[in-house]
């Protein structure tokens, strides 16, 4: 069953040798179960450290992450990632069913259990008959399925995504995009998705939270795009078109210069 995520005044600094970096400032907002929230914003804006700490794989300077409505101290259960970086996430040693399968090892699941689930997921991605190939002899956009296949394997109910489909060509990127809409209304899950795509941000959503190069949260936008979507109807609509210039105003600042609405810059070494 799909859960909460809520994130309460939540702020992250890296120290380093020329003094303190601030990520992110005073982040809060809430993703219901099984919602889809895409996370768009400038390059450097804390978008992928912020789902480093909803993984729980990296520690909160302040504030509180609730998922399920329990504060996180490290990685939580029912929670799966998928990355960017497909070449690195996947072991070239391992076949592709290895690689789905491994989070199973970690659980101890019996093997006729485990090959079973393997195949369950391998055929919910379009990968049926692949289990015994290596991921190199598959094509960038197979690579990310089986890395979807793997996130997918322990039946997560929170999935966190960061640009997953930033390497892949444009159209693998849209039968990824619609795949993974696919996936998330087959399995109970809620999804945090991370992408500098605007395009792909509001197609996919539910809402998008976009921030600001500082690290903060610009705004929330609600994408009221009726469900199921398609990649011509969905994107022709003028609903879409006034979305995507919204994120898109968002994105770049210009909201704050049609208005004179300027922020006082912030210092980045307190």
């Amino acid at each position: 069953m799909a859960v909460s995520i809520e994130l309460d005044s939540v702020g992250k600094v890296y120290r380093t040798r020329r003094g303190s970096v601030r990520a992110l400032d005073d982040i809060s907002f809430s993703v219901d179960p099984n919602e889809f929230v895409s996370i768009v914003g400038p390059s450097g804006c804390g978008k992928s450290t912020l789902l480093m700490l909803v993984s729980g794989l990296y520690e909160m300077t302040s504030g509180q992450i609730r998922i399920g409505g329990k504060p996180i101290s490290g990685p939580p259960d029912g929670l799966s990632t998928v990355f960017q970086d497909y070449s690195r996430s996947l072991f070239p040693w391992f076949t592709v069913g290895g690689n789905v399968g491994l989070p199973l090892r970690t659980t101890k699941t019996p093997k006729e259990e485990r090959k079973q689930r393997v195949e369950e997921m391998l055929a919910a991605v379009g990968l049926e008959g692949t289990a015994s190939r290596h991921p190199w002899q598959l094509s960038g956009g197979m690579q990310q399925r089986v890395a979807i296949a793997r996130a997918l394997v322990t039946a997560p109910t929170v999935m966190l995504m960061d640009e997953p489909f930033a390497a892949v060509d444009a159209q693998t990127r849209m039968e990824l995009e619609d795949l993974v809409l696919e996936l998330w209304t087959q399995f109970d899950m809620t999804v945090l998705f991370v992408t500098h795509d605007i395009d792909e941000a509001v197609y996919l959503a539910d809402r998008v939270v976009v921030f600001e190069k500082d690290g903060r949260v610009a705004e929330i936008v609600d994408v009221g795009l009726s469900r199921p979507r398609h990649q011509v109807d969905t994107k022709s609509e003028p609903e879409f078109s006034k979305l995507r210039r919204r994120v898109f105003e968002l994105v770049t600042g210009a909201h704050r210069k049609d208005t004179g609405n300027d922020r006082p810059a912030r210092p980045t070494t307190p």
